[in-house]
């Protein structure tokens, strides 16, 4: 893959620009770092739901339970649904309604 991805680096720069051997090699050690940390929360993640698969959901699940992960990838991932939040707003006040609600009655 370092190759591969020294042959892109030059395709991207300008004809002016140099690509030195050694940015390919970190470049493909970062995408390397980054695939297995991904694979790391998603696999715990279908791990925890007791699932042998790991799904677009996982992916999701993973991608924004961390923080660092969350704000470098800004894309939708597709079928990867929602995170589950209640805001504590919500909760609070509803308890607060019925208790006051019952008391008037």
């Amino acid at each position: 893959p370092v190759g591969r991805i020294h042959r892109l680096l030059k395709a991207k720069a300008s004809r002016t620009e140099r690509v030195g051997a050694t940015a390919a090699v970190y470049t493909a050690a970062i995408l390397e770092y980054l695939t297995a940390e991904v694979l790391e929360l998603s696999g715990n993640a279908s791990k925890d739901l007791k699932v042998k698969r790991i799904t677009p959901r996982h992916l999701q699940l993973a991608i924004r339970g961390d923080e660092e992960l969350d704000s470098l990838v800004k894309a939708t991932i597709a079928g990867g649904g929602v995170i589950p939040h209640i805001h504590k707003s919500l909760t609070t006040k509803n308890k607060k309604k019925f208790s006051t609600a019952s008391q008037a009655d």
